[in-house]
């Protein structure tokens, strides 16, 4: 075995500074810097984190059409979004540089190539030179959701190389989705990254189901969400208390190995930072029974097509 072969992972379980991109990045550093004192090699932190989950959206009647209510906290939503064209994450990339560190991270994204008023839910890949090597606009938005994001596209489903490992990941209930599991798988995949806003009841059944169905490293890692996380200049905040329970995300994040069994089982209800040194020989020695998309698969039966295009309303030709 050479050290190539074990790779140090850190997941972030922690809140936002809620919907405060300035804030949120700052303690987003902080715990990079934690994350890079423990020697990790690769830090994850939660869905929509930068800068948070939209939960005003069930506590408030979200769905009321042309609320007012709704369009003022909309409006905050979308002004603490990250431009990432705009080097919103500038500074974390210098910090993935500096520690030698990767970084998946869960963003509210503003797209350029959208117009810049709508946004997406985006699981950023930053690699250990501290470049953006893929954004995937998660494809589907849940629910409640798709009352404030707008649905991706295909062109951030990549896996990227992190020593000996194939690195991918999907944000929250996409990781239900067979086909973007599946596309992952085919690209090569060993360790997959599911990012969540918080919730031990998501986390607890999938995390141990993809690490069973790849036979690879599966890492769940969720943000926390406190009424006290809420600051006090939310707009509406007060409506947005009256209904909100004391706990809205209690985390759950976890990690699973390619056997299908915890190695850290889901923590809950504190900010945490969860590090482990993963084995990459325990992937090939589950790979023996089983390859999804090697040599358990049937491609000449069944294949699955990916569209990676960057999808905008506009192509401009000078």
């Amino acid at each position: 075995m050479t050290d190539a072969h074990i790779l140090r992972v850190a997941l972030a379980q922690i809140a936002p500074v809620w919907l405060n991109k300035v804030e949120t990045i700052s303690k987003i550093e902080t715990w990079i810097k934690k994350a890079a004192k423990e020697e990790a090699e690769l830090v994850v932190f939660g869905e929509s984190l930068l800068p948070g989950y939209p939960y005003w959206i069930s506590l408030t009647n979200g769905s009321a059409f042309n609320s007012k209510i709704q369009k003022e906290i909309n409006a905050h939503y979308i002004r603490n979004a990250v431009e990432i064209e705009s080097g919103d994450l500038n500074n974390i990339c210098e910090l993935a540089k500096q520690h030698k560190i990767a970084i998946y991270i869960g963003v509210i994204e503003k797209a350029l190539n959208r117009g810049n008023h709508s946004i997406y839910c985006t699981l950023v890949y930053i690699n250990q030179l501290g470049e953006i090597r893929s954004v995937h606009r998660k494809l589907q938005p849940t629910f409640e959701e798709r009352l404030t994001w707008a649905p991706g596209d295909g062109h951030g489903l990549r896996t990227h190389s992190l020593k000996a490992f194939t690195v991918g990941g999907l944000n929250c209930w996409e990781n239900w989705m067979p086909l973007s599991r599946t596309a992952l798988y085919a690209m090569g995949e060993d360790l997959h990254i599911a990012v969540w806003p918080g919730a031990k009841r998501n986390t607890e059944n999938i995390t141990r189901f993809i690490a069973e169905e790849s036979r690879s490293y599966s890492i769940g890692v969720s943000g926390l969400m406190r009424k006290s996380d809420f600051p006090s200049n939310t707009p509406h905040l007060d409506i947005i208390l009256e209904n909100a329970p004391e706990i809205l995300s209690d985390g759950g994040s976890c990690i699973a190995g390619p056997d299908g069994k915890w190695i850290v089982e889901p923590v809950i209800n504190k900010e945490y930072l969860i590090v482990r040194d993963l084995n990459f020989n325990s992937v090939l020695e589950e790979r023996q029974n089983f390859d999804v998309a090697g040599h358990y698969s049937r491609p000449d039966v069944t294949k699955l097509f990916v569209n990676r295009e960057r999808q905008s309303l506009i192509e401009i030709k000078d």
